[in-house]
């Protein structure tokens, strides 16, 4: 049986995961509206990477007898105006992110559930992939963004991305 904070904040989890859903697909928005239909793609492969993740987590609560309790899912309060805008919030949220699955884990190995530690195993070495990504773009953007010919063959690149589901097996 888990311990009553860690399942509050696997809950909690479960919902910051849908928002990041959420905010990737206005990212997604933002770049269609801008005519960058590559990036779009990119972030709506985001939006579905996230919303995997939280179904990871509630299957993860399911299996372990933890009831799952969805809250309402907060509209995205961002004003993206630049091309990099959602390229920054994305890597800052990411971090945060990160910061919230390293409180779970701290939460577990102070109740040593070695179990949730090592289903959040898999989320860390995920969350250094997508800060490394988020942090990637970013440099790209500096480099090629200004030029024309050079954010054309970088949409190119980010619309070539094809979903590929979580290999987490529980």
């Amino acid at each position: 049986m888990l311990n009553e904070k860690v399942v509050q904040l696997l809950n909690n989890q479960v919902n910051k995961e849908f928002y990041s859903a959420y905010l990737y697909l206005q990212f997604a928005n933002f770049y269609v509206e801008e005519g960058l239909n590559g990036f779009a793609n990119w972030y709506q492969i985001q939006a579905q990477e996230e919303r995997d993740h939280a179904m990871l987590f509630m299957q993860y609560m399911q299996n372990n007898d933890a009831k799952v309790t969805l809250e309402a899912i907060d509209k995205p309060a961002i004003d993206l105006k630049e091309k990099k805008d959602p390229l920054e919030t994305g890597l800052a949220h990411e971090q945060y992110v990160t910061s919230l699955i390293h409180a779970i884990y701290d939460a577990a190995a102070q109740e040593k559930d070695f179990r949730t530690m090592q289903f959040l195993d898999w989320f860390i070495k995920e969350q250094g992939e997508e800060e490394t990504n988020a942090s990637d773009l970013i440099k790209k953007m500096e480099l090629f963004g200004s030029d024309a010919k050079g954010l054309y063959m970088l949409d190119q690149e980010l619309g070539g991305r094809v979903y590929t589901a979580p290999s987490l097996t529980l």
